[in-house]
């Protein structure tokens, strides 16, 4: 069964404690009643009963790709998109510049450049990548997911005769304290969950490994709660050690722990 209007998701996650829209948590508590989550009251407030409705919703449901929700008790894009339907959340699919535009299809048109040979790290265009972050990929076997990075913003610069405003570094936890402390605008990971909005095509995503590991790519779409990225140095997986630059349509917002770069 589902909703005759599907109601669009308001752009910040509901939950417990916070400053929700009443219309907002009285959809939520009747699409829960209707699919046997209840008895939930349907009084527009976010208490007990409906933390409780939501997290047996998550427990019995799956996002678009057929993954099981995380059990929160907490309503963002995912969870809504799964108790209204994929047309209550808007794909956004637009970078918001001409310079992030042109960055996503500079990306793109990287996408099946593989390592020569595969594991090495190296390869034609994978050297190309290393060595325009400063590297010399014949001193060494580095990770280059954000020289990759780097490079299609230096492409997509070059193409708009302008300067690159991108931060040069292979490194990405040093890409992330790099990007907080010199004005560029960042929305941290913990932002994004609340308000996923916030998350836009052309955005260079960062999450760590380990205190001195972690992995970056580009954001080519939003999809609720599920990213479409281009990334370099990864595969179909998702490693952070993979073998070529590749499309992902896998990723969450949740995952992103560091959190998205806008290069104005």
């Amino acid at each position: 069964m589902t909703p005759t209007t599907a109601p669009r998701f308001p752009g910040a996650v509901i939950r417990a404690g916070a400053a929700n829209r009443a219309q907002d948590v009285l959809a939520i508590q009747r699409r829960l009643n209707q699919l046997g989550c209840g008895p939930v009251p349907e009084d527009g407030v976010y208490g007990t009963p409906t933390v409780d409705g939501v997290s047996l919703f998550q427990a019995r449901s799956v996002d678009r790709n057929g993954h099981a929700l995380e059990v929160d008790g907490r309503v963002g894009p995912m969870t809504w998109e799964s108790l209204f339907g994929q047309a209550a959340v808007q794909a956004v699919t637009e970078a918001p510049s001409p310079l992030l535009k042109a960055f996503l299809a500079v990306a793109s048109a990287e996408v099946g450049v593989m390592e020569v040979p595969p594991g090495s790290n190296r390869g034609p265009k994978v050297d190309e990548y290393i060595k325009s972050a400063g590297l010399d990929p014949s001193q060494g076997s580095f990770a280059w997911c954000a020289c990759f990075v780097y490079w299609c913003c230096k492409q997509a610069a070059v193409q708009l005769g302008r300067a690159n405003p991108a931060i040069r570094t292979a490194g990405v936890n040093e890409l992330w304290r790099r990007a907080n402390s010199s004005g560029i605008k960042v929305v941290t990971g913990a932002s994004a969950i609340d308000n996923p909005e916030l998350v836009l095509p052309g955005q260079v995503f960062t999450f760590k490994t380990s205190a001195t590991t972690g992995h970056t790519g580009i954001v080519e779409a939003v999809h609720g709660g599920l990213l479409t990225t281009i990334e370099g140095n990864t595969n179909d997986g998702g490693s952070r050690e993979g073998v070529g630059v590749f499309r992902r349509k896998a990723r969450k917002i949740g995952q992103i722990n560091l959190g998205f770069i806008e290069y104005a």
